[in-house]
């Protein structure tokens, strides 16, 4: 179960870098989709059988289709990327600035003794719990994320739309 859980967390690691890290955004894409895959197995480790079902039906199935459709719709060509010639270096700054913060993070989980990890409810992942929490508390994030994401697609229909004139 830990090394599962070790690979799945080093393919999410390895996705998240690729894809702030590569110049196509076609690739970063792709990375994005190797992250979500991973942190789908990893609710799945936690038993979240219902996280774990809509991480991979809604994100890796409907979002991600939806992103690569419209990078592939724009049709971004080499000549039309900005220069980033130096875009590593803020990557290494931000991470030399997160450093002590995740030596803080390790100490406090050394620190920890393996039966106070059992923290998780037993619903945990259920869906009356995600239900119950999503829309009573979280009503209002939920429905300005559906927005965002429509102001969304519709910026990218009127730059393709643009770009054709």
């Amino acid at each position: 179960m830990m090394i599962i859980f070790i690979l799945l967390s080093v393919f999410a690691i390895a996705g998240a870098v690729g894809m702030i890290s590569f110049y196509q955004p076609i690739h970063s894409a792709l990375s994005f989709i190797l992250t979500i895959i991973a942190i789908a197995g990893l609710f799945a480790l936690l038993n979240a059988t219902f996280l774990f079902a809509v991480q991979l039906i809604v994100y890796a199935g409907a979002v991600i289709t939806l992103l690569l459709f419209i990078i592939m719709f724009l049709n971004i060509k080499d000549e039309n990327l900005p220069d980033e010639k130096h875009r590593f270096l803020p990557m290494i700054g931000g991470a030399f600035f997160l450093i002590p913060l995740n030596l803080v993070v390790l100490k406090a989980f050394g620190d920890l003794d393996s039966r106070s990890l059992d923290i998780l409810p037993v619903d945990f992942g259920s869906i009356g719990l995600i239900g119950s929490k999503l829309f009573t508390g979280w009503i209002l994030p939920f429905e300005l994320i559906s927005i965002l994401l429509l102001v969304a697609l519709i910026g990218s229909i009127v730059l393709a739309l643009r770009i054709k004139k």
